[in-house]
């Protein structure tokens, strides 16, 4: 294969973001005009009592009651209307823009590297995926339900506006999955001879402590039971990073 340029690399990368940016406009058309259809019972679905989630979530909080979502400024309907399909339109091409990614850099790999880096990217969205769908299924609704179910005093009405809503269930749903991508990472570090098994098992004692204060920075709960459902599936993702890294580094070895 001949070998290209500084320029034709460029050109290359221009085509590669023009795919993605040409995939994002579609899916962003597709969403803005199915997203009035979906949002009632998907998106704002944890503001309601027979949501599916809180099937087993009552167990533990008791049950539940509608909770309506209220827009107290004039232009949130429609601001909110274009935030959220930028936001699922990502979400629907990520597999899209990873495979492109994954098209350009190819070429500068060694034939041992592909299977590798091939992994990591297929790995990274499975997981990317995983750490919106948790969110989505049970940390946002618990912290949803906790918030709105908190009274400070007897004569207090929660409110909740859209804005306030849409805030917490977006951040929420991104943070955990790129959260998620914890085991990846690490992955590619022990293949760079930066961390190892024996690094990361002699720093569990930190990585709790690290991982307790990033679960009470994602849930603005403050309250045990919250902070173990978040905490929990991010030390089973550190767990899972020390399965996956390798013993020692390469560079340790050599």
């Amino acid at each position: 294969m001949e070998e290209m340029s500084f320029w034709d690399h460029l050109e290359e990368l221009r085509w590669c973001i023009f795919r993605m940016l040409i995939a994002l406009a579609v899916a962003f058309a597709g969403v803005f005009i199915a997203l009035p259809h979906i949002f009632d019972d998907w998106i704002l679905g944890a503001s309601k009592a027979d949501f599916f989630a809180y099937k087993w979530i009552g167990l533990v909080l008791g049950p539940g009651e509608d909770v309506p979502i209220i827009n107290i400024n004039v232009a949130s309907q429609f601001l909110t209307h274009m935030s959220v399909a930028m936001w699922l339109s990502l979400l629907v091409v990520f597999p899209f823009m990873v495979y492109q990614l994954w098209v350009f850099v190819k070429p500068a790999l060694y034939p041992g590297e592909i299977k590798g880096v091939r992994m990591a990217f297929g790995g990274s969205t499975l997981l990317f995926y995983l750490g919106c769908a948790l969110s989505y299924v049970l940390i946002f609704p618990i912290t949803f339900r906790f918030l709105t179910q908190y009274r400070l005093g007897g004569e207090i009405t929660n409110t909740i506006s859209l804005n306030s809503y849409m805030s917490i269930f977006l951040t929420m749903t991104f943070i955990m999955g790129v959260v998620f991508e914890l085991p990846v990472l690490a992955w590619l570090l022990g293949k760079l001879g930066i961390v190892n098994k024996g690094m990361l098992r002699g720093w569990r004692r930190y990585a709790v402590v690290v991982l307790l204060v990033l679960a009470a920075a994602i849930t603005p709960t403050g309250d045990p039971f919250t902070l173990l459902v978040v905490f929990l599936p991010l030390y089973l993702l550190y767990e899972l990073s020390i399965v996956l890294v390798p013993r020692s580094s390469q560079i340790v070895d050599s």
